[in-house]
């Protein structure tokens, strides 16, 4: 089985949004290829903590978000699973209004691990940074090659 194209990995992720996390919090994918993902997602009161500002955790999860497009884009899809294995982050500032965007670039490319550089910024001022590291493994039903 050949590698899925770019257009066809695309197709993919996109007809996957509606049943995942992005649906729900109107995360969207907007530049994705194996050298980098961004996700962005417009700030509202669904993404905030109690003190009214964005939940650490939405930061993390776009930084995920981020480094599982670029990871998808790295491997072949049709025979190896990702999924993310460690991620840290250090908070910078908070969020309360406009857009998050979360950019992941590869550190590592390994045979079982894929480790990316991730920044979340808040209309271009630096909110969070981190490291997420990304699991490959093959598909228990993968057809044989």
């Amino acid at each position: 089985m050949t590698k899925p194209s770019h257009d066809a990995l695309r197709t993919f992720l996109e007809q996957q949004d509606a049943h995942t996390v992005h649906h729900t919090l109107g995360i969207k994918v907007v530049r994705f290829s194996k050298d980098e993902a961004v996700v962005e997602v417009d700030i509202s009161e669904r993404l905030f903590q109690h003190a009214g500002v964005v939940h650490g955790g939405v930061y993390v999860l776009l930084m995920e978000s981020a480094a599982a497009v670029a990871a998808a884009f790295a491997v072949d899809v049709t025979t190896q699973r990702i999924a993310g294995q460690e991620i840290s982050a250090s908070h910078l500032r908070a969020s309360s209004s406009g857009k998050l965007s979360a950019r992941a670039r590869p550190v590592h490319e390994g045979k079982s691990s894929l480790v990316y550089a991730c920044d979340v910024d808040n209309d271009g001022k630096v909110v969070s940074t981190g490291r997420c590291t990304m699991a490959v493994r093959g598909l228990r039903d993968a057809p044989a090659s």
